[in-house]
């Protein structure tokens, strides 16, 4: 198991890998999957929007294709805290999700609205249902089945939290014999976990427990690490002692736009405005803002 996300090997059957996917050893349906594993890349989006289309003729057909009620309405993970977090006195959600669905309403002259969703398969449902045009996921081949995923437009490290006084000291040490780890049922983490271990057991939970309880059950030695997003690792380490973040990163996934199955054109108008807003420094503004702790901008491809 490599755990080193800045030379990580491409595992041979699925997920997540970036810098996989920009060397072109590996494919994200951006729209449609036409090159899986080695050899040159040739997508949909690229021949439709790398060409350049004309700016107002652009704005006009996004317009049509992204907010056909005349607002845009993006669904994302309301309980993420690394794609947006919650104000307590106003309400109010501000982050990288946040701040990308302004940047395209803004490209695209229309208002925008927001709305939080419980976990992944609401974002999916709301999509397809056409209860929302976009929605915001990190990519994995389970949910590329069910909606298309645009380019990534930045990058969530994932590391493990494990008690202080414990003998891990980095990634590779956790998949040992005996070992027990944590991961919530359903996030890339677990379905990256559940594959990628070979001699630990991956304890599957229905929901991500509170800091405290984590720090409970690490303690107890009910479970020996946890693997979710760092931002959530370093929080949870910040508020109890007992606990611990491993220097190093598990994996890494993009953070990316989605939409309904099928919506060629929509996605191909996402893409552009997600090449737009890494190349102008919008992304990079924005996660500045947020003070995540492990998320980067993701790379434009070659």
């Amino acid at each position: 198991m490599r755990t080193d996300t800045e030379s990580f090997a491409c595992p041979k059957n699925r997920h997540v890998r970036l810098k996989c996917f920009f060397a072109g050893k590996l494919s994200y349906n951006l729209p449609m999957r036409i090159a899986t594993r080695l050899g040159g890349m040739a997508t949909l989006w690229a021949a439709t929007w790398v060409l350049g289309a004309p700016k107002a003729a652009f704005a006009a057909d996004a317009k049509a294709e992204l907010a056909p009620t005349g607002t845009l309405r993006g669904i994302f993970l309301g309980r993420n805290p690394v794609q947006a977090t919650r104000t307590a006195g106003t309400g109010e959600y501000s982050g990288p999700v946040p701040d990308m669905l302004k940047e395209i309403a803004r490209r695209i002259g229309v208002p925008y609205k927001l709305i939080p969703g419980e976990n992944a398969a609401a974002v999916m449902d709301a999509v397809n249902g056409h209860a929302a045009d976009i929605g915001f996921l990190a990519y994995d081949d389970t949910r590329a089945r069910v909606v298309d995923f645009s380019m990534p437009f930045y990058l969530m490290y994932n590391a493990y939290l494990v008690r202080a006084d414990g003998p891990f000291q980095n990634s590779a040490d956790v998949d040992r014999p005996g070992a027990k780890v944590g991961a919530t049922t359903g996030q890339t983490q677990q379905i990256f976990l559940s594959e990628m271990l070979k001699q630990a057991k991956v304890i599957l939970m229905k929901e991500t427990p509170a800091d405290a309880e984590m720090a409970r059950m690490l303690q107890s030695g009910e479970i020996d690490a946890f693997g979710q997003n760092r931002e959530r690792s370093e929080a949870a380490a910040a508020k109890f002692a007992t606990t611990r973040v491993l220097k190093d990163n598990f994996s890494s996934v993009g953070q990316s736009i989605v939409v309904a199955k099928g919506e060629m054109p929509k996605l191909a108008h996402v893409n552009r405005l997600i090449h737009d807003a890494i190349a102008s420094g919008v992304v990079q503004a924005s996660l500045d803002r947020a003070k995540l702790v492990g998320v980067g901008v993701a790379p434009l491809g070659k």
